[in-house]
């Protein structure tokens, strides 16, 4: 028995540390944040709303089935039900009845308000499918700020290391009387930024991990990390095309304009359901009534009185109704005329915040393909900028070394090198995450392979 615990808890804990030890993928990331974001769950409970209402809206074709059963008592005079004759006394009576109406024509509203509930349910739908985009877009520029800082935190590591190794190197020439201490002080200064610049990094590695957590609703942020990858400038092609060849496949495809479409049909459909209200209407109808009461009643043939049983007085006394009611507008203080008048009104708005929609996915187009553009100059120029302030920090090292540049220069061209690396890996960032975004307009999914 000892052995199976063991077992189990081995297995247990191996269990807790693999789940802890998961390094997530951006793939990963975007599926987990579709499926658990809290954004998107209201979203997709918008879209279930909408897909009840199209059942309303078939319902409406239905008739519809009403049972009544009243019960009373009446002491004094009163009108026995069955018979319709006065009686002074306590008198139990029951009513029951069945009623059932139906639309046979409401100006064709019934049809207009389905065919406007699935338009209704299509655009949650594309509302829904346009927030995933925006969070797909969220976790991928989280997912690169923690590669980002993990990836200065490297260099920013490095150059420590080498500082550490100038130390060691200076605090021998000091002690030899070669270099004077307060070069020595110099470079532990150096070293005493670089530690500083290595514990905000650090900071920002946790805080762009919990960023990235709580888009994918996970709170163990402490176990919560993502894959090591290399990431190289991708070689994307989306270059080639010009901002007017991706304005137009956007058009084709993107959510938020099938959601601004969507709603341009809506409030034309709007309009006709208003209309329809100028319209007759006609409505069937069927009912069915029974009663009973508790008097007594002169039997003719037997000559005394008799009450007749509840079940017999149900079929004796019950009776039907049927037929149709036509329902002809005239004036309604001007409500159909203002109504037809707003649905018009909603119908230009709603082709102006189409048109507004395009100009601005039109406008972040243009403004991502020149970002894409400048980020690509400005990683270009950072990693010039690097190889350069290498060249002049070798060369000031050995300079440093033989005594002809004192320590405050050297440190300078040395922090010159650290502002550089940090100038490359930011740019670089910046330009994968603006290639990825042109992509993404341009309808490629969005990977870091």
């Amino acid at each position: 028995m000892k052995f199976k615990i063991t077992v189990f808890a081995f297995l247990f804990g191996m269990a807790i540390t693999m789940a802890q030890q998961k390094k997530w993928t951006l793939e990963e990331c975007i599926v987990h944040a579709e499926e658990n974001n809290l954004s998107i769950a209201l979203s997709e409970l918008d879209f279930e709303e909408a897909k009840i209402g199209e059942s309303d809206a078939f319902g409406n074709f239905l008739p519809n089935a009403n049972g009544t059963i009243t019960t009373s008592a009446n002491t004094g005079l009163s009108f026995d039900p069955t018979t319709q004759e006065p009686v002074t006394t306590t008198i139990l009576t029951a009513n029951g009845g069945l009623s059932s109406n139906v639309n046979l024509f409401n100006g064709l509203r019934n049809i207009n308000n389905l065919r406007r509930a699935k338009m209704n349910s299509l655009a949650s739908q594309y509302r829904l499918d346009d927030l995933k985009d925006d969070i797909r877009l969220n976790v991928a520029f989280a997912y690169l700020n923690i590669i980002s800082a993990k990836e200065t935190l490297v260099t920013q590591k490095a150059q420590y290391a080498v500082t550490e190794q100038d130390i060691k190197r200076t605090t021998e020439l000091v002690d030899a009387g070669v270099l004077p201490r307060g070069d020595l002080l110099e470079i532990e200064a150096t070293a005493a930024g670089q530690e500083q610049q290595i514990v905000l990094t650090e900071n920002q590695v946790i805080i762009s991990k919990i960023s990235l957590a709580q888009l994918l609703q996970i709170t163990d942020y402490s176990n919560f990390d993502i894959a090591e990858i290399d990431i190289d400038v991708p070689q994307s092609e989306i270059l080639i095309q010009t901002p007017k060849d991706i304005f137009s496949k956007a058009l084709s495809f993107r959510n938020d304009i099938k959601f601004s479409e969507t709603n341009v049909e809506l409030a034309e459909q709007d309009l006709k359901i208003s209309k329809g209200a100028l319209l007759p209407t006609l409505v069937g109808f069927f009912n069915y009534n029974t009663r009973y009461s508790d008097q007594e009643r002169f039997n003719n043939i037997t000559g005394v009185l008799e009450r007749e049983s509840f079940s017999n007085q149900l079929w004796q006394n019950d009776g039907i109704s049927y037929g149709v009611q036509l329902n002809v507008p005239i004036f309604n203080r001007f409500a159909n005329k203002n109504n037809i008048e707003r649905s018009e009104i909603n119908i230009l708005r709603s082709e102006l915040q189409l048109e507004q929609t395009k100009l601005q996915l039109e406008t972040d187009i243009n403004q991502s393909y020149v970002d894409v553009k400048s980020f690509a100059k400005a990683y270009e120029a950072a990693q010039k900028n690097l190889e350069a302030t290498r060249l002049a920090y070798d060369y000031s090292k050995e300079r440093y070394e033989v005594g002809l540049l004192n320590a405050f220069e050297f440190s300078q061209t040395q922090s010159r090198v650290d502002n550089a690396e940090a100038d490359v890996i930011r740019t670089k960032y910046d330009y994968i995450f603006r290639i990825k975004v042109l992509e993404f307009y341009f309808g490629i999914p969005l990977s870091l392979n």
